[in-house]
Parts: C-alpha cells; sequence; structure tokens
C-alpha cells in the first residue's frame, strides 16, 4: 500500500498517528456485556461507543494509514566495559583436558554402597532396642513412608513385625543406598583430598539437611517420628564405611587420559612436555 509520504529523509521516521479510538473500542465492548447484567443504559450507550470507535479507526487506516513525522536525534553512543581483557592462549589441535582422568568403576560404587548400607543398620538397630525395645521399630518406620494405611500406625504396631513392612523396607534401604554409593563413587576422584571428611561427614550432613527440608512433604509420618541424632549417626556410619570401601579399589584411566601426552601418561615430570603451551613463556614475560 501506497504512502503519502514521497520523500526520505534520514532524520525522520514515521509513526502511526497516536489514536484513541481503540480505547473507545474496548470501553464500548465492556459497557456492551456490563448492560447484559445491570440495565440496558449502560448497553446502549455502550454501543455507541462501540459503533463510534469502530468507524473512527477504521478511518484511520483505510484508505491511507495516516502517520506522523517523528524526528530523530541520532549521537554516538560509546560502549564502556569494565571487563579485564585477558590474553588468552591459541587454540591447538590437542583434545581438551577434562578432569578427572581417573576415576572408579561403576561396581566400586555399588560394593561400597552395599558396605555402607550395611554399617547403617547398625545404629538405626541400635536406636530401635534401646527406644522402643524392638528390632523391627526403624525397618517399619522407614516402611511406613510408603504405605498410607501406615500413617496412623502406633509405635506397639511398628514395633512387631510385618513381612510387607520388612520387604518395603529393605526395598527402599538397599536401592537408597545403591544410588548413595554410585554417587561417593562419581564423588571421590573430584575430592581427592581429606576423604574422610568429605564422605563421613560433609556429605552425611548435606544429605541430612536435604531430607529434612522435604520429609514433611515426602512422608510426614517419618517428619512427625523420626530421631534426626541417630539419622545423622547413621549417615555418618555409612559415610565412613561406604568411602573407605570405596577407595580400597584401583582407579580406572578415563578417554581423558589416553588424550595426554605420551611423556604424561609415561611418567615423566616436565613443565614443557605436553602440559604447557610454546606461547605460556611469552604471556608469563608480558605479565
Amino acid at each position: 500500500m501506497s504512502t503519502p509520504h514521497s520523500h526520505t529523509d534520514a532524520d525522520v521516521i514515521h509513526l502511526p498517528t497516536p489514536t484513541v479510538y481503540p480505547m473507545v473500542l474496548a470501553l464500548g465492548i465492556s459497557l456492551i456485556c456490563t448492560g447484559m447484567v445491570t440495565s440496558i443504559i449502560v448497553g446502549l450507550l455502550g454501543l455507541l461507543l462501540t459503533v463510534w470507535g469502530t468507524i473512527g479507526w477504521f478511518f484511520q487506516v483505510l484508505p491511507h494509514e495516516q502517520h506522523v513525522e517523528v524526528p530523530v536525534l541520532t549521537e554516538e553512543v560509546e560502549v564502556i566495559s569494565s571487563r579485564t581483557l585477558i590474553a588468552r592462549l591459541p587454540s591447538t589441535p590437542m583434545h581438551r583436558k577434562i578432569l578427572p582422568v581417573e576415576t572408579f568403576q561403576i561396581n566400586t560404587g555399588i560394593k561400597g554402597g552395599i558396605a555402607g548400607g550395611i554399617a547403617m543398620v547398625v545404629p538405626a538397630t541400635l536406636f530401635s532396642i534401646l527406644r522402643y525395645h524392638s528390632i523391627w521399630y526403624a525397618m517399619n518406620l522407614l516402611a511406613a513412608g510408603g504405605f498410607i494405611s501406615w500413617v496412623g500406625a502406633s509405635d506397639a504396631f511398628l514395633s512387631q513385625f510385618h513381612l510387607q513392612g520388612l520387604l518395603a523396607g529393605l526395598m527402599i534401604h538397599g536401592l537408597t543406598s545403591l544410588l548413595v554409593g554410585l554417587l561417593y563413587g562419581a564423588m571421590l576422584p573430584m575430592f581427592p583430598r581429606y576423604p574422610i571428611i568429605s564422605c563421613g561427614f560433609i556429605a552425611p550432613l548435606l544429605f541430612t539437611g536435604i531430607v529434612h527440608s522435604a520429609l514433611g512433604i515426602v512422608s510426614p509420618i517419618l517428619n512427625e517420628r523420626i530421631d534426626w541424632f541417630w539419622f545423622v549417626a547413621s549417615q555418618i556410619a555409612f559415610g565412613l564405611v561406604c568411602g573407605y570401601v570405596v577407595n580400597l579399589h584401583v582407579k580406572v584411566r578415563t578417554p581423558q587420559f589416553q588424550a595426554l601426552p605420551f611423556a604424561v601418561r609415561a611418567g615423566i615430570h616436565s613443565d614443557r612436555i605436553g602440559m604447557s603451551n610454546p606461547s605460556d613463556n611469552d604471556l608469563d614475560k608480558k605479565d
């Protein structure tokens, strides 16, 4: 569609003419809807505004769109960044070095999870015996998290032997132990220093915090009856045993290790072979 503006000015842009008719049309439709439940007078006023807004908006775009010329003031904008420029090494055809270059096999985490799960049973059993004089309470309490019918169960009921509770508790405990054991097997190569602290205390305390924040939603019965002192003791026992078992196994080399230069894989310690770039010295001189 042609416009009445035949000239082109670099300092002027053409914008649609400001109009009030869309607002008038919207108000008219709103009054028509309001008049259906209030008064016919309101509806007639809305009809009048609707017709007026429709006709006025129609002549704003037909037969020619109405425009206004808006002057544009151009000015140069200087872009200033607070980021510090650093010298970067040129790209090389070598593979990216991704750590760790050694890790544990998957079955290592499984073995650690099984051992940690067995060690975790000891504090849980002591809690059951000392508090409720039964070895089944902790297992039934864990199983109660998956049974809706056990939500209102009494302590006497949870202290009795239930085959259904035993099977459900073993499944929940075993699956969780295996998953956490796999996590330990993948985590230990990333935190090789002080594995006793990371596995025996930091990871159990973090897991306890996560469980404490979400247990009220996941399992209200566990949230009401769980003893957090014995829970933390069980988690620490799991972490110490699982971390110890995982660290007993030998690490295997990852594909990233195969990408390292031969001198590094052969154990030749040198700062100039394979691990550095020829331009490193130049960067050091610049610094």
